[in-house]
């Protein structure tokens, strides 16, 4: 039975939607379970529905409980919310709005606030109402007092639905959490999980912004899987997609038969490139959409962190445009000031709201202090992923060896603005898709090359300053590019050469996260120093790691194929320099001649570049090398003679 009165909702209850302050209009919005008083029976139960459609003539809500002949909505006064309450219904209704324009046309449309959809390619949503007990209270005590730039952060990139083809939710809460614990990851990435039409989409063509795909299960399943992860000590990023949306006929686009959530002129409300619409991110309500999203995942989710997509595309009118395609702001300028306040008001308001929590900016330009607070006058994320880094890291790495001494500055001009944003250093899926091949693939020569060369860019890598992120599939140096209906090559990881690079990431992981030389100190000059940056003949980098304890670590790799068997270095302290990593090692597939006994011992000689000590190191072919200095073996020593 449906009932004109709106379920207890009256005007005065979307005056922060319409002002752009109402950060959780899920819970005001969409479809509710919830209990009426009844004079006449006492308490009844039903759903009340409710939708944002300011422009339209008339509002239905259709579905499997009226034959999808529609019961009419009501427009709650001085709203433009339209509202129903219909007893009865409960969990899994299948429902939708049907919509007519000013235009007179007729839309049905999926609810904007749904929290749980069907899956492609039917569009329905499904009035849903968690029943999840969560059991991970001590993670989230410990994340809310977490100092994330001084701990370590590495990062496993997942596409839920194609890392093992097939798996549910329930599945992967038991595979993916025992793999990643194993790996020793501290954190996943999840790309979107919102709902979307098209898997070849990645989840990036947003249609359900509060429904967690619907493919591997049900919204209180991947609860579940969060929840599993968070009891391994292993945290929950996820991909948000606030820069656009698509323009299937169901979905946010033209809601009302109007521009409601879009721009209506395509030079501001189009992206061109990816045929999706653009948020209108002056219009208040849709900074309320927006924000309440965020929180949304990270309150109902007990998601870790949001990583921004596509953020350059949000800061400028003129991205990916020809000069007479963008309309300039008020000032003029290239700058969408109105995203830049969109994205300053979102980081401020869940860094507030939700201690510990971290957002993660996608931001491919120099677009200055996108890691500076909001009140310094920045965006106000808490890291920003190195692009720089990333791209020229990867022109290195696909050079042959004999002419990469003309492009040694590639690996080394990163420290140039290191500490100019708080950096995370990103290999994602971006970066082994749509023809530019696989990381293995990337590197030129044969295959003893290629596994070596990627061994030691990864040792590299986990050894610079800046957190990691590894998209996967490449811990094990899959050599095919990647592909969402094939999922991941599983059937190479235990061979040779694959194998040794899931070993290395594996020791990688547990030696970065016992060590806080590696991390403690990224966004301090005080963490690094060059030992040498310059021995561009040799295609050899080498560093130093500190934390504020005084512990040092030396990182050195070896870009040629050619071994440098008596390679020396200066070093800050003498004494014995345990060898805690050699990429070389047969464990993971090397050659294991190479090495250099456990130790090399550094005499208290002036060594290279004013360092206090020198020592002799045998650095493998296409390998790297970490050393550290230990104080037991140094007073132990029986030689005890280092020239001090």
């Amino acid at each position: 039975m449906a009932h004109d009165f709106f379920g207890g909702l009256t005007g005065w209850d979307f005056e922060g939607w319409h002002q752009g302050g109402d950060t959780e209009c899920w819970k005001r919005l969409g479809a509710h379970v919830i209990d009426v008083a009844d004079d006449e029976r006492g308490t009844v139960t039903g759903t009340r529905f409710s939708v944002w459609a300011p422009n339209a003539r008339r509002v239905w809500v259709l579905g499997d409980f009226n034959g999808w002949h529609g019961d009419e909505m009501r427009l709650i006064p001085g709203s433009g919310i339209w509202g129903i309450f219909i007893e009865g219904l409960g969990t899994n209704t299948l429902y939708k709005f049907r919509i007519e324009g000013p235009d007179g046309v007729w839309r049905e449309k999926a609810d904007p606030m749904a929290q749980f959809c069907e899956a492609a390619p039917s569009t329905a949503s499904i009035v849903y109402q968690s029943q999840y007990l969560w059991d991970d209270q001590e993670w989230m005590d410990r994340r809310a007092k977490a100092q994330a730039h001084a701990e370590p952060m590495s990062i496993y990139e997942v596409h839920l639905n194609s890392w093992r083809k097939g798996r549910t939710y329930l599945q992967l809460a038991e595979e993916l959490v025992e793999y990643v614990k194993w790996q020793g990851y501290t954190h996943v990435e999840f790309m979107p999980i919102a709902e979307h039409p098209f898997e070849g989409s990645w989840g990036y063509q947003v249609t359900g912004y509060f429904a967690p795909t619907s493919r591997m299960g049900r919204p209180d399943e991947f609860r579940h899987l969060v929840d599993r992860l968070h009891q391994a000590g292993i945290g929950v990023l996820l991909d948000w997609v606030p820069g656009h949306f698509p323009k299937d006929e169901f979905a946010l686009g033209r809601f009302d038969g109007t521009a409601l959530y879009e721009h209506a002129d395509p030079r501001q409300g189009e992206h061109m490139d990816w045929g999706t619409y653009i948020f209108n991110y002056g219009r208040n309500e849709v900074k309320s959409f927006l924000v309440s999203n965020a929180l949304y995942w990270v309150n109902e989710f007990h998601i870790d962190g949001l990583r921004v997509d596509a953020v350059a595309s949000m800061l400028y009118l003129d991205y990916s445009r020809e000069a007479d395609q963008w309309v300039p702001n008020e000032f003029g300028g290239r700058e969408n000031l109105e995203a830049i306040d969109f994205l300053r008001y979102v980081n401020t308001h869940l860094y507030e709201r939700a201690p510990g929590v971290l957002m993660i900016a996608e931001e491919s330009t120099s677009f200055p202090g996108v890691t500076r607070r909001v009140d310094h006058g920045g965006l106000g994320f808490g890291f920003k992923w190195n692009m720089g880094w990333m791209n020229d890291s990867l022109r290195y790495l696909q050079r042959d060896p004999v002419h990469r001494q003309y492009d040694h500055h590639l690996m080394t001009f990163a420290m140039v603005y290191a500490y100019s944003e708080n950096f995370l250093l990103p290999i994602s899926h971006d970066e082994v898709v749509h023809g530019k091949g696989s990381m293995l693939g990337k590197i030129p020569q044969d295959d003893w090359r290629k596994f070596a060369t990627l061994r030691a860019f990864y040792s590299y890598m986990w050894s610079f300053p800046g957190k990691q992120l590894l998209f996967m599939g490449q811990e094990f140096a899959q050599r095919a590019e990647f592909s969402e209906e094939r999922g991941l090559d599983w059937w190479t990881a235990d061979m040779w050469g694959h194998r040794g690079v899931k070993e290395l990431l594996r020791d990688l992981n547990h030696i970065y996260r016992a060590e806080p030389a590696l991390w403690e100190l990224d966004n301090d000059p005080a963490g690094f120093q060059w030992i040498n940056a310059d021995d561009s003949g040799a295609n050899v980098f080498s560093w130093l790691r500190r934390d504020s304890s005084g512990s040092v670590l030396a990182c050195i790799t070896n870009y040629s194929p050619e071994p440098h068997t008596a390679y020396h270095i200066g070093l800050p302290k003498s004494g014995v320099w345990r060898e805690i990593l050699n990429t070389d090692s047969p464990v993971y597939d090397g050659t294991g001649n190479y090495g250099n006994l456990g130790q090399v011992v550094a005499r208290g000689v002036p060594g290279d570049h004013g360092a206090m000590a020198g020592a002799t190191v045998c650095l493998p072919p296409l390998g790297a090398v970490w050393l550290k200095w230990d104080a037991e073996l140094t007073a132990a020593d029986s030689t005890g003679d280092y020239g001090i």
